[in-house]
């Protein structure tokens, strides 16, 4: 999938995007017939916010859209192999949230009576029972914990290659190499891409483009209020034999939500990661040291059996985020054939198969699966943000 291809002249739709949002969008259409997809991606494919996630999946949310979203994208990840094809590695070893604050345990347990309504078989378990499913945590300040034997995670960058090829085997065009620079109009209809390698005639683009998406709406004046924040993600050195019983790698992703300090068995080792308060909006390259005290602080209260273990790898990514925190999912109402989505503030990369559904969908004029329209962009205009507990 290189740039060594040549651009074509034209496309039905042009996505923009090689993330799993982007790559899931060109396979549904692909498999949907329609025709001349082209997939353009500046650099390599998974190269921006998926491949630097920590490959959650889960159906655990507090709004009734991003539960559906979840839901649904578990049995395309459960199905993968199948359809598009495909190893994704994938460890349904559930999600373990932990609550040590009040408000919070009650929000969750009100959480789960949503999920198990919309058919989520989330349970709440009390703090020994947690301890049960990782024992390598410290739960004597848990009040209470909630898990979903589905949830788990999977390998992002075999996600998105298998989409692509998918794609690509249904008459789509995947084309790397190929940065996007620019979006041709005439009045309120697209009328082409501009690209570093020449000009594509279309009149449809749908925005995939992760924490790059605020430059190309503005390129069509539809605002996209996304923006980057560096988070970071470290590896440890392999477990010694008196740790790996406590980290089995049956133990769930398991997350501290008062401090969001997350953790799952990745090869002989843990995958750490947190959000960092101090950390500001905007492109910053590399790893940064600033955010390891209070990773250390989170470690030494959650799991304390880790602080001697060293750092085997580290790596640096992007949340792309809005002032709510949910993703932008939908089209223009003023640009015709302008659609979008974006800004998933953490949860994309587990949302990616039912999102690739409802681009199709919205292509196609048809109902989406996920009723999205409370995603849409507009709604920051009208102050009509949605609230989610389940941010990690």
């Amino acid at each position: 999938m290189s740039a060594t291809r040549q651009l074509p002249d034209q496309a039905e739709v042009v996505v923009i995007g090689g993330g799993v949002m982007g790559a899931s969008t060109a396979f549904h259409l692909a498999e949907a017939g329609v025709g001349d997809v082209l997939l353009l991606e500046k650099d390599a494919l998974a190269c921006g916010s998926t491949s630097k996630s920590a490959g959650g999946v889960r159906a655990q949310f507090s709004d009734a859209v991003n539960i559906a979203l979840g839901a649904r994208s578990l049995p395309a990840f459960e199905q993968f192999a199948t359809r598009p094809g495909g190893q994704i590695d994938l460890h349904q070893v559930g999600y373990l949230f932990l609550h040590t604050d009040a408000d919070a345990w009650s929000a969750a347990q009100h959480a789960v009576e949503l999920q198990n309504s919309l058919g989520v078989s989330t349970r709440l378990l009390t703090a020994a029972e947690a301890g049960q499913r990782s024992p390598g945590v410290d739960v004597s300040d848990v009040l209470g914990a909630t898990f979903h034997p589905r949830d788990g995670y999977c390998s992002p960058e075999n996600v998105v290659q298998g989409y692509a090829r998918g794609a690509r085997a249904r008459g789509a065009t995947v084309l790397v190499g190929v940065e996007v620079t620019g979006i041709e109009t005439d009045g309120d209809q697209i009328t082409g891409v501009v690209t570093t390698s020449g000009v594509v005639r279309t009149s449809t683009v749908v925005c995939a483009a992760g924490a790059w998406s605020q430059a190309v709406g503005s390129w069509v004046g539809v605002d996209l209020p996304v923006e980057p924040l560096r988070r970071q993600i470290l590896v440890t050195e392999p477990l010694r034999d008196d740790q790996r019983p406590v980290f089995p790698d049956t133990m769930p992703m398991t997350i501290d939500a008062a401090s969001t300090l997350y953790l799952h068995r990745e090869g002989p080792g843990l995958l750490l990661g947190m959000s960092y308060r101090g950390e500001e909006k905007g492109f910053r390259e590399g790893f940064s040291e600033d955010w390891l005290p209070d990773l250390s602080d989170a470690m030494e209260r959650r799991a304390p059996a880790l602080m001697d273990v060293g750092i085997a790898h580290r790596w640096a990514g992007y949340y792309e985020v809005t002032p709510d925190d949910n993703a932008v999912i939908g089209q223009s109402p003023t640009v015709s054939r302008f659609l979008y989505a974006a800004g998933f503030s953490g949860h994309g990369f587990l949302q990616g198969p039912a999102v690739g559904e409802v681009m199709r969908d919205l292509y196609l004029g048809r109902e989406p699966v996920v009723d999205v329209s409370t995603l849409a962009a507009e709604r920051f205009a009208l102050g009509d943000a949605v609230l989610e507990h389940g941010i990690v």
